[in-house]
């Protein structure tokens, strides 16, 4: 029994290690478009991560130091396989990364003046953006789904699109208000409704 577990932990950090590998070989353009991928193949293909849960995820990323594909894979490889998940979460997904730099370091002198790299990373870019979109839509329908996260997300686009605030203070922001907003509605008792009234009335009547 122990040598079957231990056989199936193996192969669970192992799948881990290769899926993330496979997310880290296929993925151009940076962080958001490796979430982006992460969305479509942890959350959508394999069921290990809920969008609510990597929007969780982003927004620690986005205030934690390190790179926020990298942190992002860590988190869900910790929910998936623990403390050795994260470990091979995060290795698996930055080791296409060596691999590759170490191969153009050592075989192309001058890789970003090659002309065919430069039309393979023009369509590569392309590709991300839409990968991006398609990503940032599916959060989207899931979050902003009444006034005040319409509010949020209308006032976070402004505050980063037309100012130089760094990210971390903006997603600071939003969590204070959001507490305080949490607050002040926990105080405030909702309105009776029509039979809760009733039912006070005939209470009253019957004591009197």
């Amino acid at each position: 029994m122990k040598t079957e577990n231990v056989k199936e932990k193996i192969l669970k950090y192992l799948t881990i290690y290769w899926t993330m590998f496979k997310i880290g070989i296929t993925t151009f353009g940076g962080g958001y478009a490796m979430v982006a991928i992460i969305d479509r193949e942890l959350g959508d293909r394999k069921k290990w991560i809920e969008k609510e849960e990597l929007l969780n995820y982003i927004a620690i990323s986005q205030i934690t130091p390190g790179v926020i594909a990298v942190n992002v894979s860590t988190f869900v490889g910790r929910k998936k396989g623990g403390v050795p998940g994260a470990i091979c979460a995060t290795l698996g997904v930055i080791t296409p990364s060596i691999i590759i730099i170490m191969l153009i370091a050592a075989l192309l002198t001058n890789f970003a003046g090659n002309e065919y790299v430069k039309h393979a990373f023009a369509g590569i870019r392309v590709c991300v953006c839409v990968l991006i979109i398609n990503a940032t839509i599916g959060f989207i329908k899931k979050t902003v789904i009444d006034l005040l996260t319409i509010a949020i997300f209308v006032g976070v686009f402004v505050v980063a699109a037309f100012t130089r605030i760094e990210t971390v203070y903006i997603v600071l922001a939003v969590i204070v208000l959001s507490v305080i907003y949490t607050l002040i509605k926990g105080n405030k008792k909702p309105p009776e409704s029509l039979t809760e009234q009733a039912e006070k009335s005939s209470r009253k009547g019957g004591t009197s």
